[in-house]
């Protein structure tokens, strides 16, 4: 593969929020058919949720701090990963090594490219869920992987499981696959593992000596009456294992660009190796953000999962009124991704229509699985209002389109 084959099949032309931000504004706020508040779902308004309190003091005091804060270790500020490392071991049920086994990295999504960069080399076969985050199948592809895809039937799956083919996981593990990448809450479809599924994915893993990195992003935004399972606390863990978190989404602390990546040493150790040449470190002020994280005032995560639990539920209730569109109801996160009724334009001339017509940004379902065609992926992280309105001119033009 050449270089320019690579970087042509990292197509970001569509990724989130690309569509809007490569065009003119003007182009967005169109709106003529169908007007209302423009509303950009392809990511959380970090307007419309608060980021947490007191991060931007934290901030200020890293930037206060002087170079001792913008110039830490590559893996980031020792005093602060040993109190992550405490908290971080606290929400998932096992020991987290502070010095070894834990990095600070430029968002989740850096902390993504360093540990499939750490762990996929040409030609290595990668078992990737579909649907899943749309950067797992791009990294691998970049890094020249081999990919093998593992179904996840998330809107017919039993009540209380995410849907995974786990006889489909084994068989990729029995063809090669020495990887496995998935989300946990799911990004796009915001369905949580059950212990069964996790317990049975370590299991497949150790059995073959695989790899699992699993990203974790949402996992604090449970939604009333889901449990969710760690991975890392499983009894028969693999030995290679690799959990990304981040403070970005739920906390809304996106424009700190802070993630972490803890678990087998001898990855993070790569991750640091690549990080040193990469971006050297995560940006050093924001770093001091991350005393924050896992500190909220009293009440304030509750107060964030209530609001997000209402909006879901309107919106939810607002797709199920589309005729011929389903939707499974997320357990957790902020995603949507329901499946629409057949229309009479391409998908991606659907989602230009959203854009011009009625003001509103969606993601293409095509960006985490090539079978998701018919399905387009919200962030309902929004003005609750807005996002209710936006979804009803979804049904205006859902209609007006249908084939």
């Amino acid at each position: 593969m050449t270089v320019a084959q690579k970087f042509a099949r990292l197509g970001t032309d569509h990724a989130p929020g690309q569509e809007v931000r490569q065009s003119a504004s003007a182009d967005f706020l169109i709106g003529d058919v169908l007007p209302g508040q423009p509303v950009d779902f392809s990511h959380g308004d970090v307007d419309a949720h608060d980021p947490t309190p007191g991060a931007f003091q934290l901030f200020a005091e890293g930037v206060a701090k002087g170079g001792a804060q913008a110039y830490t270790e590559y893996r980031g500020d020792i005093g602060i990963r040993e109190g992550l490392a405490d908290r971080l071991a606290a929400f998932t049920g096992a020991a987290v090594d502070a010095r070894d086994g834990l990095i600070v990295t430029p968002g989740t999504q850096g902390a993504l490219f360093l540990a499939v960069a750490a762990t996929v080399a040409r030609g290595d076969k990668v078992a990737i869920v579909r649907p899943d985050y749309f950067a797992n199948r791009k990294l691998v592809e970049f890094f020249e992987g081999e990919i093998i895809p593992v179904a996840l039937s998330y809107d017919t799956a039993v009540a209380g499981e995410a849907g995974l083919d786990l006889s489909g996981l084994e068989a990729a593990f029995k063809a090669g696959a020495r990887v496995f990448l998935f989300s946990n809450p799911n990004n796009p479809a915001g369905v949580v593992y059950s212990a069964d599924e996790i317990a049975r994915i370590a299991r497949l893993a150790a059995r073959h000596d695989a790899t699992v990195i699993v990203d974790q992003l949402y996992s604090r935004l449970l939604f009333s009456g889901v449990s969710y399972t760690h991975l890392r606390a499983e009894a028969d863990l693999p030995a290679n294992v690799v959990t990304i978190m981040g403070p970005s989404k739920t906390e809304s602390l996106s424009g700190y660009r802070l993630g972490v990546a803890f678990g087998a040493p001898q990855i993070i150790a790569r991750m640091e190796k690549l990080q040193a040449i990469v971006s050297l470190r995560a940006a050093g002020y924001a770093q001091a953000v991350l005393r924050c994280w896992f500190a909220e005032p009293e009440g304030w995560m509750e107060d964030r999962i209530a609001r997000h639990q209402a909006i879901r539920d309107d919106l939810v209730a607002a797709f199920r009124q589309i005729p011929g569109c389903t939707v499974r109801q997320p357990q957790a996160g902020s995603y949507l991704f329901p499946r629409l009724p057949p229309l009479a334009i391409a998908p991606l001339q659907f989602i230009r229509a959203l854009r011009l017509q009625a003001g509103v940004v969606v993601t293409p379902g095509t960006e985490f699985s090539p079978d998701a065609g018919d399905s387009i992926r919200l962030n309902f992280s929004q003005d609750h209002g807005a996002a209710l309105a936006a979804v009803q001119r979804i049904a205006t033009l859902t209609q007006r389109y249908r084939a």
